[in-house]
């Protein structure tokens, strides 16, 4: 089922995503998935679009998986969710250009595997990612078992999946989790001057080294 959980434009060469589901704390169910791939699809064959905001309208970034979506699972439909989730994170991870994640309070779970498939994070100081599989019984493998150990390594990763550590976007900057914290009120200023900067460069030679910056990260 189609879903109005998400509200997208395209401006200046710059598309902004925004999660739109403030009622349930910006929580994914299978609507709002595949919202995010049609866009993102629409974004990917616009040669006009240069870099892709994604972020979320309320006081929450997500709260990962809907919970109530996610107890109606079946050991069918659940293999067909966490397709769909990785189907997810490849597209935005292959998106031929950078994707940078503008975060705002609770970031968590599933919420925080999406932040980690972005090329970069921008944080307000009041932003908390955490992940929390371990404590509802979701394993975080679209993203945080692929992901963490590589960006804040491997120890601190296994700590923050096993113990459902949450860190502050002070804390995340600290140990390289995000690339930087704001004040709340200039968190959409800063993301902005960040678009500005990276449509400032070659867009050929930015697709081309996102291209290779995965291939090596896969490897």
């Amino acid at each position: 089922e189609m879903t109005t959980s998400i509200q997208t434009s395209v401006a200046g060469g710059v598309a902004r995503l925004m999660l739109s589901r403030p009622d349930a704390m910006n929580s994914f169910d299978a609507g709002m998935a595949r919202s995010i791939a049609d866009a993102l699809d629409g974004f990917a064959a616009d040669d006009a679009v240069r870099v892709l905001v994604l972020g979320s309208e309320g006081r929450v970034f997500s709260a990962g998986g809907d919970f109530y979506a996610m107890k109606r699972l079946n050991f069918t439909n659940a293999y067909m969710w966490n397709d769909r989730m990785l189907g997810l994170a490849m597209t935005i991870r292959g998106l031929p250009i950078p994707v940078i994640a503008m975060v705002n309070g609770w970031c968590m779970g599933g919420g925080h595997e999406l932040a980690l498939w972005c090329d970069v994070v921008i944080a307000s100081e009041n932003a908390v990612l955490g992940q929390t599989g371990a404590k509802v019984g979701a394993c975080p493998t679209v993203g945080a078992t692929q992901y963490l150990p590589r960006i804040i390594g491997e120890r601190l990763a296994r700590e923050m999946i096993f113990c459902a550590r949450r860190f502050t976007a002070k804390e995340a900057v600290t140990i390289g989790l995000i690339n930087k914290c704001v004040p709340q009120r200039d968190l959409l200023k800063e993301t902005l001057k960040w678009t500005e900067t990276m449509k400032g460069h070659s867009a050929l030679t930015i697709r081309m080294t996102k291209r290779s910056l995965n291939s090596a990260s896969d490897a």
